[in-house]
């Protein structure tokens, strides 16, 4: 098949959700009106198999993996504080990498709809697929465009930029407007610590959207991939944008990072016929300098002054769209649907995938099964370099 791949893939999850967060109910422990404390769990695994792929080249892989297996732990401790610490257990597919850490540790300030902050390690603003998380987007093999540097790095602190969109800094969020239509985060992180911030400057990350008819409703400044009808007619269109002074190259030749992104979820309740959704997003990359294509991922004994730093340089887009039928098959509905994804790098060829499958959804978020096929090339070729 070239450099195209065939991938067959059933995944599920499962999130048990005792209270997780305030926004999905569950149980917890109430000691008055504002102290609490509650407890959850989420876990996604996934079997797969790929054309070509397995050792002798010829024939199918067949691959299990865990892909996720999250701990949450929420409180609050007065009328205008709570916090949020999540584990994960990081790369778990891989086993060089594995590892488990603390993946969110967040102390919030709540004091009104319009402003809030929240410090610690926390969620950087970006696109929406970003900020829906696995267990929150609309598919299951979520992620295909490239990664903002907090997500495309695998360390906290000295020779990373963070882990799975998470980094140490401070947001600021809030909303506004009819019914809180508009919605806000920005703020201030640590960003990329190798080798070309030799200068220790900030990443500013910020989010802004706009919801045009019902407003979404989720904890904080998060998202959701669809709603599956609950809220109604739902369409809202987002930009966000990252900027990092030194936060790719190396330290004898460092250069800017920028990355804007834009995203839309459109979601029509159509009666009894079910719900559709949409969703779209779009990336540009902004990398003035292409340092060292076989430079990879620094390790976290490296050399972090002498570490080189790659990151994707052009657009990307990918687009969605989801039927769920509104009548019930056994325990669940199914939802079809079928996802486009383009990448096309300044510094290297271009490749895209197509992908069609079908979610069993059984209770929303909180437990469903995927079945998709991909078919295409983007996961064959690297994001870097001119042989890519």
């Amino acid at each position: 098949m070239g450099n195209f791949r065939n991938v067959a893939t059933t995944a599920l999850i499962i999130v048990a959700l005792l209270g997780s967060s305030e926004a999905y109910a569950g149980a917890k422990i109430t000691i008055d009106d504002t102290k609490w404390i509650s407890l959850g769990m989420g876990a996604r695994g996934s079997y797969s198999t790929v054309e070509d792929m397995a050792p002798n080249g010829s024939d199918w892989s067949h691959d299990f993996n865990l892909d996720n297996a999250r701990i949450y732990l929420n409180g609050q401790i007065h009328e205008y504080v709570k916090f949020e610490v999540n584990t994960e257990c990081v790369f778990c597919g891989n086993s060089g990498l594995e590892e488990f850490v603390v993946l969110d540790a967040v102390m919030k300030i709540e004091i009104n709809p319009y402003f809030n902050i929240w410090g610690g390690r926390v969620l950087v603003p970006a696109e929406r697929q970003e900020m829906n998380g696995p267990f929150y987007s609309s598919t299951y093999d979520a992620f295909k465009t490239p990664f903002f540097p907090a997500d495309a790095s695998v360390e906290f602190g000295d020779g990373g930029a963070g882990v799975y969109n998470r980094d140490n800094g401070v947001n600021i969020w809030g909303a506004a407007g009819p019914e809180g239509a508009f919605q806000y985060v920005a703020g201030i992180f640590s960003g990329q610590r190798a080798g070309p911030n030799q200068g220790d400057k900030p990443l500013i990350a910020a989010r802004f959207a706009y919801n045009f008819l019902n407003v979404e409703k989720n904890p904080g400044y998060y998202t959701s991939g669809t709603y599956y009808g609950g809220l109604g007619d739902i369409f809202t269109v987002a930009v966000a944008i990252q900027h990092q002074k030194d936060g790719s190259g190396s330290a004898a030749n460092s250069d800017h990072f920028m990355g804007v992104s834009a995203d839309v979820l459109f979601e029509k309740v159509l009666g009894r016929a079910g719900v559709f959704t949409f969703n779209g997003e779009f990336k540009h990359f902004d990398v003035a300098h292409y340092i060292d294509p076989t430079a990879g991922t620094p390790e976290p004994d490296d050399d972090v002054e002498g570490v080189t730093v790659n990151l994707f340089d052009g657009e990307s887009f990918s687009v969605a769209g989801l039927y769920l039928l509104p009548n019930k098959v056994g325990i669940g509905q199914l939802q079809p649907y079928v996802r486009f994804t383009g990448i096309y790098p300044d510094d290297s060829s271009n490749r895209d995938e197509f992908e069609a499958g079908v979610n069993y959804i059984i209770d929303g978020h909180n437990a469903r099964i995927s079945l998709f096929y991909q078919y295409g090339d983007i996961a064959t070729k690297g994001f870097v370099g001119p042989n890519a």
